[in-house]
């Protein structure tokens, strides 16, 4: 694995599927650094459901603080599951891995509140089948403010223990109906701002490995993280992108509005 000679093919790619923002850095060097569509470095940018890839992160860090385990029961936290034979056998990795059992929902503006989450029956038998959706995000955000009790939020603890440490600034954060914020989407940033967290995952990607560990049931996908070969993503729709390449110590911002642009089309050309 070796990054393109000529970065022209992919920065071409880049420039005419909407884009708004494309950086690459490799280690402490930005490599290249455009914008378009009237976006510059301050402008702020949802990344839609590339604000996934903060809740994987942050399970294993409250693991570490001794929150939570990642395969205990959610029913353990949330006693209305109890009742449930097919939710007592859900666990936070599976809520995290898209494989609990929820049918597909609850993205964009349909992401429900932790309440409305709770009450979603699950469609498939917990641990046989992928189904990509935010409601099993919203479950594990509900799971996580049990774990943290009244003194913070998730979202207040993403932010002391990954965000604030990373450098990164969340510039704004859409609220749901009843004033909460949503796990599986909502977050708005600078590239700048989130080409600092991908340089945080790549420093930390040791301790964050369990992340990027695929599962039986999709392997291109780990702990709210797309996966590739030696390589790993944030993904949002219309072309929304967090490349993470460890091997190239590359890391790779792309903003955009596209109903074209394709992950795989624009890494052909940035590596080789």
């Amino acid at each position: 694995m070796t990054l393109a000679r000529d970065l022209t093919p992919a920065l071409h790619y880049a420039r005419t599927h909407g884009l708004h923002a494309l950086i690459l850095a490799r280690g402490d060097d930005v490599i290249a650094e455009e914008f378009g569509d009237g976006f510059d470095a301050e402008s702020v940018h949802p990344l839609y459901s590339g604000t996934k890839s903060f809740w994987g992160v942050t399970a294993l860090y409250a693991r570490a603080d001794g929150l939570l385990t990642l395969d205990e029961s959610v029913a353990d936290t949330i006693e209305s599951w109890r009742a449930d034979a097919w939710k007592r056998r859900v666990t936070p990795r599976m809520l995290l891995t898209l494989t609990a059992g929820f049918g597909f929902g609850g993205l964009g503006a349909s992401v429900p509140t932790d309440d409305r989450a709770i009450e979603t029956p699950l469609r498939d038998e917990p641990g046989t089948r992928f189904t990509y959706g935010g409601i099993p995000l919203q479950v594990f955000g509900a799971v996580l403010a049990r774990k943290l009790g009244a003194k913070t939020t998730p979202h207040d603890y993403l932010r002391e223990r990954v965000l604030d440490p990373a450098g990164v600034t969340v510039s704004r954060w859409r609220s749901l109906g009843d004033g909460t914020l949503p796990l599986p989407t909502g977050a708005s940033m600078r590239a700048r701002d989130w080409l600092a967290y991908g340089r945080f995952i790549l420093a930390r990607r040791h301790e964050l490995d369990e992340c990027f560990e695929a599962t039986p049931l999709n392997p291109r996908y780990g702990l709210a993280w797309w996966l590739g070969t030696d390589l790993f993503y944030a993904s949002g729709s219309a072309g929304q992108a967090l490349y993470v390449v460890p091997p190239l110590a590359l890391v790779a911002v792309h903003f955009a509005k596209s109903s074209s642009y394709r992950h795989e089309a624009f890494l052909k050309r940035l590596i080789a």
